[in-house]
């Protein structure tokens, strides 16, 4: 059984900051790509962010330039800054684990909560 172990999350008033985490086994870590998703009431997952094995990223258009996702290789750590945060930004947030040929796994969400 392979654990993401989430935390970071948090109730931040409008315009603040939060930074995620998750860490993952070497095992995967290495070969995976990591990414963070997120479910707010009433939505679909959606992708917020990933980072691949070799650092490439991505983003969700509504993050860009005020998200910012990176890896740790030498501690298994996904990271996941997000800066002026806005009260669409509340969620539930998860941290993916992703490869095209094994099995996907997800961390078991942190709450988000953006409000004043």
């Amino acid at each position: 059984q392979v654990h993401l172990v989430e935390s970071g999350g948090g109730l931040v008033q409008p315009g603040g900051s939060l930074r995620l985490s998750c860490a993952a086994p070497g095992s995967i870590f290495s070969i995976y790509t990591m990414g963070w998703y997120r479910q707010a009431p009433g939505k679909q997952r959606e992708l917020v962010a990933a980072v691949a094995s070799g650092g490439n990223t991505k983003y969700a258009d509504s993050v860009k330039g005020r998200f910012t996702i990176s890896r740790d290789n030498a501690k298994n750590t996904v990271y996941l800054q997000m800066n002026s945060l806005k009260p669409e930004d509340t969620a539930v947030y998860y941290c993916n684990a992703q490869h095209t040929f094994l099995p996907d796994y997800w961390g078991q969400g942190t709450q988000v909560t953006v409000s004043s």
